[in-house]
């Protein structure tokens, strides 16, 4: 599936996120972890945003100005209901060329969805937009070795992809970085994150 496909398969779905029944808190505590390791709170991004504006409402209340992206249409429309003030783009992070540069990323639940060949080319991208000391969390599946498959779950076919938990530990250490935080947060589930901050020297 190409990122485009996701879109339209999330822009299906997004009662999923509005229901009463979605947790509200899930990735807040992972991201106040992240956040601790932050000296400089200037711009931040939430790539793959969704429609809940949960980090969003968390990283103003730390003192940043978040901006957010999605690649569903549907998305950053009930995004913009809901936060008017912040800038959301409706891009493919793939293809998006960054704005600015930041001291805080965020991919929750977001970058699984990438094509896997494109895993090694955006991650890089993503810690080159970082500032020096600026962190980045995001969610991943906690394979062994590098894999995709695509599931219908949710309802639609959506696509996942993974490096391995190895695979992004070595990728990231050689983009210069300091893996702050490495935790399979719903195991036995793969769900893993992992903190990463962008060594300053």
């Amino acid at each position: 599936m190409t990122p485009e496909q996701t879109g339209k398969a999330y822009d299906q779905i997004t009662h999923l996120w509005l229901s009463e029944e979605f947790n509200l808190d899930n990735g807040i505590e992972a991201h106040k972890r992240a956040i601790a390791f932050i000296s400089s709170r200037g711009k931040a991004l939430d790539i793959g945003c969704g429609c809940t504006g949960r980090f969003i409402n968390l990283l103003q209340q730390e003192g940043f100005q978040p901006e957010g992206m999605d690649i569903s249409r549907k998305m950053i429309q009930l995004a913009r209901e809901r936060h008017p003030d912040i800038p959301f783009y409706h891009q493919d992070i793939c293809e998006a060329q960054l704005s600015s540069s930041y001291d805080f990323i965020t991919a929750w639940d977001s970058i699984w969805h990438i094509p896997l060949e494109q895993q090694i080319p955006v991650l890089t991208k993503i810690i080159a937009g970082l500032n020096p000391g600026g962190v980045f969390v995001f969610s991943f599946g906690g394979t062994q070795e590098a894999g995709q498959h695509t599931d219908d779950f949710m309802g639609p076919e959506v696509y996942y992809s993974s490096l391995g938990t190895n695979g992004f530990l070595e990728l990231f250490i050689k983009l210069g970085c300091t893996i702050r935080h490495l935790e399979f947060d719903q195991h036995p589930e793969l769900h893993t994150y992992l903190i990463a901050e962008k060594m300053t020297g």
